[in-house]
């Protein structure tokens, strides 16, 4: 069955109070418009995914172009009929089926999707709307149906009488059509009398009149057809979605302590047996192996974390690789890139900035270590420094494997530091140190005995 899906994502949003489309706004580690896409492409190829643009239409269709889904124009908004008509040039040769969806509904699942279209094909009617009940349909067109199901009309909220009012199965104007029906009969949708806008809502009608058949298939979860339209709407949204993805992991495996307590981003995996504490963050493409620990109030953006890795709480990881058995933290930043081999130490207060820690290295207290490639098992002293930027332009330090640096050290790069060497406390290195030497770089300490008992009696005051 050839299956077209049309997704509506014109609109600017103006209830959102926003200088940005509404559909770009984030949800659940994703723009909505992005959730809407996926769910689409679980039933159809990308290039039979057209999503209708408008308000700043390049940055919606930026996300997607290199994906394969196609885009059409809305020029002006003139409502929904309106839309879908602007992609008849693509769509209209079509005699399968053709969805329409929303830009601003990402709760919306590819399960809900696939239960639409079994229902349509299974009734084999000009269209399926999907409906669900509401204790307050206050708002919303409500689906007025027959005595045997069929929908006769959709009635706006403002224009149901008495009785429609008290209807409390509500349209979520998520309709599936045969594709041959909806081209021959959209051009029958007139203008509405108040707004001048083309409503698809009026296709119930129009095919009715036509003797054509309409149904409604009922979903029990109303969350999924939520539309997006305030801050506080979409922060609703959000929260389902990542309690969502949190029960996606704990079901496969992932312990989650307080899992209300933390952001996960829906294209975040994590391996069986990992544990992740209180509000901690996973964000981006993020990859967690096995057997591993996330410790509280941390954030791991876009990084692979390997088997049994451990990133002890408040410490930042970005664009980042730890391998097996690292471990960082508390309250370290690694970030651009940086790479901590297996088994390796980072601890408290240590910075990594596109800095590769050996296997087995150990960088445990108050460090910055930034372009730097450090060999394995090699110990970096608290307060080491690697002075990487001479006000123009970067350079690398290379420390090689086995090698000792003292406490409070200044390595000025470029400096190479060989295997075995040792680097004194408190020294300054301008210099490349040999393999297995001892490098000091600092003043010959002067010792001035009774020097502080002379400095107090200076001080006193003649009597």
């Amino acid at each position: 069955m050839d299956i077209r899906i049309v997704i509506l994502a014109a609109g600017r949003g103006v209830r959102m109070r926003s200088r940005q489309a509404k559909v770009l706004h984030r949800a659940g580690g994703l723009a909505m418009i992005e959730h809407v896409v996926r769910a689409a492409r679980t039933l159809t190829p990308a290039d039979r995914v057209t999503v209708v643009t408008g308000h700043q239409a390049d940055d919606v269709e930026a996300l997607f172009r290199l994906q394969g889904v196609r885009f059409a124009r809305q020029r002006k908004q003139q409502g929904t009929a309106h839309a879908l008509a602007c992609c008849r040039a693509q769509a209209a040769r079509s005699r399968g089926l053709l969805m329409v969806l929303y830009g601003d509904t990402p709760l919306l699942s590819a399960a809900t999707l696939e239960a639409l279209r079994d229902a349509h094909m299974e009734s084999r009617a000009a269209a399926t709307l999907i409906a669900t009940a509401l204790a307050d349909p206050s708002g919303y067109g409500r689906v007025v149906a027959d005595d045997d199901g069929y929908v006769v009309e959709i009635v706006e909220d403002k224009d149901c009488t008495p009785a429609q009012r008290e209807i409390r199965v509500i349209n979520s104007g998520i309709y599936c059509f045969r594709a041959d029906l909806l081209w021959r009969h959209l051009k029958q949708v007139r203008p509405n009398r108040v707004t001048g806008e083309y409503y698809l809502t009026d296709m119930a009608r129009i095919l009715r009149r036509c003797g054509r058949s309409v149904r409604a298939l009922n979903i029990e979860d109303p969350s999924e057809l939520l539309g997006v339209n305030t801050r506080v709407e979409l922060a609703e949204a959000d929260r389902i979605l990542r309690m969502r993805k949190a029960r996606e992991l704990m079901l496969a495996g992932v312990t989650i302590e307080r899992p209300e307590t933390v952001s996960i981003d829906a294209d975040v995996s994590c391996g069986q047996d990992t544990v992740i504490e209180p509000f901690t963050r996973l964000l981006g493409r993020t990859e967690v192996g096995e057997n591993c620990r996330i410790g509280a109030g941390a954030i791991v953006e876009s990084s692979a974390l390997g088997d049994g890795a451990v990133v002890a709480p408040y410490t930042v990881v970005a664009g980042s690789r730890l391998d097996p058995g690292a471990s960082v933290g508390p309250f370290a930043r690694l970030r651009m890139g940086a790479h901590v081999g297996a088994e390796a130490r980072v601890g408290n207060f240590v910075e990594l900035k596109n800095t590769h820690l050996g296997a087995g290295a150990k960088s445990q207290h108050l460090a910055y270590l930034g372009d730097s490639r450090i060999g394995d098992k090699t110990n970096i002293g608290a307060g080491t420094i690697t002075c990487n930027y001479d006000g123009v332009s970067k350079h690398e330090t290379w420390i090689g494997e086995g090698v000792f640096i003292g406490s409070n050290a200044t390595l000025v790069a470029p400096l190479e530091i060989a295997d075995g060497a040792y680097v004194g406390a408190g020294s300054v290195i301008t210099d490349a140190v040999p393999s297995g030497a001892l490098a000091l770089g600092r003043a010959r300490q002067v010792v001035k005995p009774g020097w502080v008992k002379k400095k107090r009696a200076a001080k006193r005051p003649k009597k």
